[in-house]
């Protein structure tokens, strides 16, 4: 094997490794329509997922109206508070997703909207 074919071939399996390693994908960012919160969960992950049942997850993320969002993030312990006031109180949410979605397919929020 040639050395230019062994450097193709190795280029070629190194990005082939870091895309399935990837474990995000890209999607479309902007509002949900306004929904109930169905479920929130906490997790030992590094992250809490929320299902809403809002018609207009603009994501594209596999996992239809499931979204995520980082305990580390900035506002996250606020979005968190929020959603699960609406879930007692059965109030209308609506999330913004910023467009990322995780292995799982659930798309990643940054704010949180809540209406009576």
């Amino acid at each position: 094997m040639s050395m230019c074919s062994r450097l193709r071939w190795s280029v070629t399996a190194g990005l082939l490794t870091a895309s399935l390693a990837s474990t995000t994908a890209q999607a479309d960012a902007g509002w949900t329509d306004y929904g109930r919160v169905q479920e929130l969960v906490p997790t030992s992950k590094h992250y809490f997922e929320v299902r809403i049942d809002a018609p207009g997850n603009r994501s594209g993320c596999d996992t239809p109206n499931g979204y995520y969002q980082n305990y580390v993030a900035n506002g996250s312990q606020q979005m968190f508070a929020v959603l699960q006031d609406a879930l007692k109180a059965d109030l209308a949410v609506r999330v913004y997703v910023t467009g990322v979605c995780n292995i799982n397919g659930y798309a990643e929020i940054s704010a949180v909207g809540v209406v009576p």
